[in-house]
């Protein structure tokens, strides 16, 4: 498999599978971090990393689908909290993350969802601005 790829105008771009892998495992590991951090946030102790793998897999996919519309459909509150609105967005969609795993995944308290919600969004942030990014960047520039 090729980890970097050429598309017709010659601009090389990582393979998105690998592109996908790095995301995911980081944003595992953060998930992962944040759920024995907080008490009022449960994974399942069965199979812990599979269950944050999946809550994660479940996340991307309602970001992709879900989130569009209600960025859309809360734009006005959005921009009266000057976009501080974002995080009741994305607390939404980790709750509707529990929802879809049941027991798998608890949150028990929403003040703290909505805290934990903040603090994924940022250490995402910087896991992708000093981690994954320059990996991308390196694997470009060997090729």
């Amino acid at each position: 498999m090729k980890l970097v790829v050429t598309n017709k105008k010659n601009i090389s771009r990582i393979n998105r599978f690998v592109e996908f892998v790095l995301y995911s495992v980081s944003y595992t590991i953060v998930f992962l971090l944040l759920s024995t951090i907080f008490d009022s946030f449960h994974i399942s102790s069965d199979y812990t990393i599979l269950y944050s793998f999946v809550a994660i897999c479940i996340i991307y996919i309602l970001n992709q689908a879900v989130k569009p519309v209600l960025i859309t459909l809360t734009m006005p509150i959005t921009g009266i909290t000057f976009g501080l609105f974002y995080f009741v967005i994305n607390t939404f969609i980790l709750k509707l993350t529990d929802w879809i795993m049941g027991s798998k995944l608890d949150f028990t308290d929403i003040w703290i969802l909505f805290f934990i919600a903040i603090l994924l969004s940022v250490i995402n942030f910087i896991i992708e601005q000093l981690i994954i990014k320059p990996i991308i960047k390196r694997v470009r520039r060997d090729e």
